[in-house]
C-alpha cells in the first residue's frame, strides 16, 4: 500500500477533528433548545412541518452558531494564544486562513438551509450572521464592549431563535405574547453571557476587551448577572398569572428560587463556580423557557 496515503489519514482526520472543535458543538445548545421552544409555543402540529423542525434546529445551532464560533475564534485567536493556546487555530492544527475561510463557507451554506425555509427563516438568519460577524470582527466588533456584546449574543441565541421557529410554523408574525417572552429570556440571557466570560479575564485584560468582569470587577459583574437572569422571569412569572397560566407560573417561581440559591454558592467566588453555576441555575433558566412556551402553545 502507498505509504503516503496511510500518512494522510491521520492529518485529514486531525483536521475535522479541529474543524469541529472550532465550531464548538457545545455551544450549539442554546440556539437549538430557542428554537424548540419557539416551535412549541406556536401550538402548531409538526405533522407536514418536520423539515421545519430538523432544517430549522440544524440552522440555529450547527450552522449559524457554528458560524459565529469560527468567525469569533478567528478573530479572537490572539487572545487565545494567551487564554486557551490549545484552540485550533493559535495551535495551528487549522493553519493559515482556514478559520476564516471556514466561516464564509458555513455562512453561505447557513444561508441556502435558511432559504428552503421560508421568507421568515431567511431574513431572521440574515440578521443572525450580520450580529455574528459584528460580534467579533472589526470595525463594530461588538465583544470589546460587555453590554453591547452580551445583549447581541443573548438576543441571537434566545430571541431570534424562538421568534424565528415560531413565525416558521405559523408562516406569519407571532402572537405578542411569543414576542414578549423571547425578549425577556434574551434580556436574562446577558447573564448568562457575563458568566461566560469569567474563563477569559486575564486575556481580556491584557488585550483591552471590556467585558464586565473587567469593566466591573469580577464580584459587581457577578451580582449584576444574577439580578438580570432573575428579573426577567420574574416578569414571566407574572405575565403568566395574568394570562392565567398560574400552575405554569408557580413551576417558572420554583425554578428561579433554586436557581436563587444555586446564585449564593456562585458569588462565592464567581470564577471558580461559573461553569458549576452553567450546568446547575442555567439549566434550571432553560427548562423555565420550555415551561413558558408549554403555557402560551396555541394562543391565550
Amino acid at each position: 500500500m502507498d505509504q503516503s496515503i496511510l500518512l494522510t489519514r491521520p492529518t485529514c482526520a486531525t483536521s475535522l477533528r479541529a474543524s469541529l472543535e472550532l465550531l464548538k458543538p457545545v455551544t450549539w445548545f442554546a440556539p437549538m433548545w430557542a428554537y424548540g421552544c419557539g416551535i412549541v409555543s406556536s401550538g402548531v402540529s409538526l405533522q407536514n412541518h418536520w423539515w421545519t423542525l430538523f432544517a430549522g434546529i440544524a440552522l440555529c445551532g450547527p450552522l449559524v452558531c457554528g458560524t459565529s464560533q469560527a468567525c469569533n475564534d478567528w478573530y479572537d485567536r490572539h487572545v487565545d494564544a494567551i487564554n486557551e493556546p490549545n484552540r485550533p487555530i493559535p495551535s495551528g492544527r487549522i493553519p493559515g486562513r482556514g478559520g476564516l475561510y471556514i466561516a464564509i463557507l458555513w455562512s453561505a451554506l447557513s444561508l441556502l438551509v435558511a432559504y428552503t425555509l421560508g421568507v421568515w427563516v431567511f431574513y431572521a438568519t440574515i440578521v443572525g450572521l450580520i450580529v455574528a460577524w459584528a460580534y467579533s470582527a472589526p470595525p463594530l466588533r461588538l465583544k470589546i464592549n460587555g453590554w453591547w456584546g452580551n445583549s447581541a449574543v443573548g438576543l441571537c441565541y434566545e430571541g431570534l431563535p424562538w421568534f424565528t421557529a415560531a413565525a416558521a410554523m405559523l408562516m406569519s408574525k407571532p402572537p405578542t405574547e411569543v414576542i414578549v417572552l423571547a425578549l425577556l429570556y434574551s434580556v436574562g440571557a446577558h447573564g448568562i453571557m457575563t458568566l461566560n466570560d469569567f474563563k477569559a479575564v486575564e486575556g481580556d485584560r491584557l488585550l483591552g476587551i471590556g467585558s464586565l468582569p473587567v469593566r466591573l470587577g469580577e464580584a459587581t459583574a457577578a451580582k449584576l448577572a444574577c439580578v438580570v437572569m432573575a428579573l426577567p422571569q420574574v416578569v414571566v412569572i407574572a405575565l403568566l398569572i395574568k394570562w392565567d397560566r398560574s400552575l405554569y407560573a408557580a413551576l417558572i417561581a420554583a425554578s428561579l428560587v433554586l436557581q436563587i440559591l444555586c446564585m449564593k454558592r456562585l458569588l462565592k467566588d464567581p470564577k471558580k463556580y461559573a461553569p458549576w453555576y452553567n450546568g446547575t441555575g442555567v439549566t434550571l433558566y432553560v427548562l423555565g423557557m420550555l415551561a413558558s412556551a408549554i403555557a402560551i402553545r396555541g394562543g391565550l
